[in-house]
């Protein structure tokens, strides 16, 4: 089923959660929300499962308007960030909840209940858990089991808020990847909230970055990692340096370095910010006419396969941050306090925000 957004806004009080979202969603992908905390990620998955009114817009399901449909007409399954399961219940019955409340009618048999909610399980991986109550359960297993009970509706979308991220590191990058495995067996049309960037860019079919309730960005990981639309989702998607430069006659100035910047070749004298990633900056030892800059090491960690450095540049009071391969660094053999030269890769410029 697919999910299209329509000039959706909302406000709470003064303050705007949502401003003018148009988003499209298709069928039988796994879409990410991602942004800080505050940016209206959540209120709009809420919307889209009725659980939160818009004060404009529409919501449609497969093309038919589904902005005032109630929660159950929608069809969606929700998963909470902290679980929600009834404790007094068995992982059996929890799953099997969705189902025994249903208007007798559409209620199926005990018979084909039993039968949907361990076929759940065994999806899940916990059918050994059935008799548990939640308390006896694992933040991961919880987390699972929540999953399943939403699934067992047999909904048309689901939507996950934050599912992750009561749990520790380890589990949540296992429950991501079980996670991705699962949506390309059952390929429900997903959207799922986070402000884990690593998560979103490894599970996601496309990611939408959001900022102080508008859309920044809508792309495929690569795209949104690699070719960032504006400076926020520049310094929000992983590490990054930042070089404030002018601008004359469409070239930016960083040190030795002049950088075009796109469809302002008449700009002139204008602030400009210059973004460059750390693992995109290469060391050296001499420097390279037009192409590099000095700077001295500051400090070195070594963290795993990586080595990060801290760079003071010469010719301004920025910190550069890079990052090398352990090979690299032993093979350049650097250390603090020594002058080496630094060499910029897919650098890019923007104007400061209100220049034209």
């Amino acid at each position: 089923m697919s999910i299209e957004i329509s000039n959706i806004s909302k406000t709470f009080g003064n303050f705007h959660a949502l401003n003018n979202i148009n988003l499209t969603v298709p069928s039988g992908e796994l879409v990410a929300l991602l942004g800080p905390s505050g940016c209206g990620k959540t209120t709009l998955l809420r919307i889209i499962a009725g659980l939160e009114s818009a004060d404009e817009g529409s919501i449609l399901f497969n093309g038919a308007d589904a902005t005032h449909r109630n929660v159950r007409e929608r069809e969606v399954g929700f998963v909470f960030q902290h679980y929600a399961l009834f404790r007094h219940m068995t992982v059996f019955e929890n799953v099997a909840f969705g189902l025994r409340v249903r208007p007798k009618k559409t209620r199926p048999s005990n018979a084909e209940i039993h039968k949907r909610v361990h076929k759940l399980l065994e999806l899940v991986q916990l059918d050994w858990l059935a008799d548990r109550h939640p308390a006896q359960l694992s933040g991961g297993q919880r987390q699972r089991i929540a999953l399943a009970r939403a699934l067992a509706v047999e909904p048309q979308v689901l939507l996950l808020d934050e599912p992750f991220g009561a749990l520790d590191a380890k589990v949540r990058k296992e429950l991501r990847r079980w996670l991705r495995q699962l949506h390309d067996e059952l390929h429900i049309t997903s959207v799922f909230v986070t402000h884990d960037q690593e998560e979103a860019l490894e599970v996601a079919d496309h990611v939408v970055v959001l900022n102080k309730g508008r859309i920044e960005q809508v792309g495929a990981p690569d795209e949104v990692y690699d070719k960032p639309a504006t400076p926020f989702v520049y310094q929000f998607l992983g590490n990054v340096n930042l070089f404030h430069s002018r601008v004359h006659g469409g070239f930016a100035k960083v040190g030795e370095l002049a950088l075009p910047v796109d469809g302002h070749d008449t700009t002139h004298d204008a602030p400009a910010s210059a973004y460059v990633r750390p693992h995109d900056i290469e060391i050296l030892r001499s420097p390279e006419n037009g192409s590099s800059f000095a700077a001295t090491v500051s400090h070195i960690h070594a963290i795993g396969p990586i080595v990060r450095l801290e760079l003071a540049r010469e010719d301004a009071t920025e910190i550069v941050e890079a990052e090398l391969t352990r090979e690299r660094y032993q093979e350049l053999n650097l250390k603090a306090g020594e002058r080496v030269y630094l060499k910029p890769r897919h650098l890019r410029v923007f104007l400061d925000e209100n220049v034209t």
